[in-house]
Order: C-alpha cells, then structure tokens, then sequence
C-alpha cells in the first residue's frame, strides 16, 4: 500500500536546475520544500516534518532535529558529513553515483593533454614560441597513450570506467587497491594491495589516483612515491586533496621530479560564494599543471542520472519496497 503525502525536503543546490524533473518523477502528493543549506533554522523547521531529506551534509544538530527522517538521500557518492547516529531509528541513507563518465572523459583529456605536452605548447606558442621537435630539435618527442602504463591508486567506478576509456587507446593498465581484488575481465596487465603501490609508481608513465580518502590513505602518496613516479610520468588526482602530500607535490611539480600533474581535488575550498585559494602553494604560477574545480564529474548527465535515482528511491519509499544504494540505517 503507498504512503501518501510524503514530504521531501531539498537542500542541495546543485539539483535545482532540474527541479522540475525531479518533482515530476515523485509520487502523486508528495510536498517537496526546496530550501537553501546556508539558512540552518529553516532547514531544521522543515526537516522536523519532513520524510526524506536529499542532502550531502546532515550535521548533528540537523539530524537531532529529523524527528520523523525517513530517508536521507545524498545526491552523491559521499556521505561521511551525514551524521548518522543522530536520525531517527530505522531511518535510512542512501547515495548514488553516475560522475564516473563525466570524470573518465576528464581523465582521458587530461592524460593526452600531459602527456603529449600541449599545456606546455599551448603556453609557449602564446609567447611566439614554437616548442615542438619538428622546429626545435632540443624539444622533446612525446609518447602517445599507445605507449603508456596507466597506474591506477584506486579501481573503484571511477577508476574502471576510466580504464575503459583509456584501453581503447592500446595503452596498458595496472592498479592498487585496499583488497588487490580486480575481475581479471578487465584486462589489466595486474592488479595488488596498496602494499605495491612504490612498483605501480616505478612503472607507471601516467598514475590516476581515485582512491577513497581514509586515515590510512591520507597522504598515501608523499614526496618518496612522487620520486619513484620519475621525471617524465605524470599525477591526475580525481580522488581527494589530501591522497596526495600538498606540499611535496607542488614541490615535486617545481623542481621537475615529475612532469606535471592534472589536480582537479584540492586541499582547501570556498567557505561560501566561489572565491578562495586552493592550495596553501602556489600552483597556479605552475606551468606544469592543469588545474580544475573539483569539476571534473560535473556534467548535465551525472545529475539528471541522479535525479532519477534520487525519485526511484522515494517512489520505493512510498510503496514500501527496499531502498537501492543504501549505505547506512541508524539504530
């Protein structure tokens, strides 16, 4: 039997371009509030009688404040700022994906674009510099992804998507997990614990790290792993900031220990607006590095793919059926 009138509070911002999508999908009667995350005290009014919250963060005075939170829905993969100790007993959470093919294509770009040195051809050439091996016979000749090792620190969705992407380019790929367990149809040439992650970087010409960020993970590449890595490889980090060491990356970065990096996760962010310092270094002054804003899985398809899950989820809500991608429920 379906519930009626369930009550859907939205705080996140990143979904109100398709709001109409997503009320659309939702059961016949439902309310749904959508609401702005900087304005705390209505946000708790309207959790207290609100059935699902689709939200990235439930801090613990939010949480406290869901008396009758059925459901919590990230519309993310992350849910470590969701205080789940403090919902309701029973209530749920759910996350969903769908960022893996827009942050794969970003993967690919930035593999070629580091690899074959157009960062550093497109910079020249603005100077009136021709800096290719057909004009300059000091310039180096590149390699092509044909040529290269993919070292994969992480095989999650992002990384096998990526992956992929990249084989079709006749590239070989190798990979570090927590467990070492990759299904050998995949096709890399191996795959290991996180314990051989000095041989991944020894043969790695372009290392794509995605892992989860953890204690144990932070900081899992420093200065002596950007080392082994070599003068010519190059860094994509699509994972979290702190995977890799701040400060002996950009030092790395500077002195050439490695050839370059694509860092679209960053060590500090926006507070609030879009304005702030992603590094306590100076990266930008770099010419080695191609630098984004976290933005590498944002993509129209990855949300209007999540929406659809996020509906899916409440409709299931609302039939009574069991919940898809839940990766919690409070006691």
């Amino acid at each position: 039997m379906n519930t009626p009138g369930l009550h859907v509070v939205v705080t996140d911002a990143n979904l109100v371009p398709l709001r109409a999508e997503l009320e659309e999908a939702l059961p016949p009667g439902t309310e749904v509030r959508w609401l702005d995350d900087t304005a705390p005290e209505a946000v708790e009014t309207a959790v207290a009688q609100a059935d699902v919250l689709v939200s990235q963060a439930v801090p613990p005075e939010l949480a406290s404040a869901a008396k009758r939170l059925r459901l919590v829905h990230a519309p993310g993969a992350g849910t470590e700022k969701i205080t789940v100790d403090g919902l309701p007993p029973g209530a749920q959470v759910a996350n969903t994906f769908h960022h893996e093919d827009a942050i794969a294509e970003h993967v690919v770009a930035a593999s070629i674009m580091l690899r074959r040195g157009f960062l550093r051809q497109d910079s020249a050439l603005r100077k009136g510099i021709w800096d290719s091996a057909a004009y300059d016979r000091e310039a180096p000749w590149p390699g092509t992804l044909a040529d290269a090792t993919i070292g994969f620190v992480g095989f999650g969705h992002i990384g096998e998507t990526a992956w992929e992407r990249l084989r079709v380019f006749g590239a070989r790929g190798i990979a570090v997990t927590r467990r070492g367990q990759v299904d050998p149809a995949v096709g890399l040439a191996w795959a290991a614990t996180n314990d051989d992650l000095d041989v991944l970087l020894a043969e790695s010409d372009i290392v794509v790290v995605s892992a989860p960020l953890s204690p144990e993970t932070t900081g899992l590449i420093g200065a002596a792993e950007l080392a082994r890595m070599g003068p010519e490889s190059v860094l994509i980090n699509v994972g979290r900031g702190p995977l890799v060491d701040e400060e002996a990356l950009y030092k790395a970065l500077r002195d050439g220990v490695v050839a370059g990096a694509a860092i679209d996760v960053w060590y500090e962010y926006p507070t609030s607006g879009n304005s702030a310092q992603p590094s306590r270094f100076p990266f930008h002054e770099l010419q080695n590095v191609l630098m984004s804003p976290h933005s590498s899985g944002i993509a129209r398809q990855t949300y209007t793919r999540r929406v659809a899950d996020i509906a899916a989820n409440i409709q299931r809500l609302a039939a009574g059926e069991p919940l898809r991608n839940v990766v919690a429920v409070a006691e």
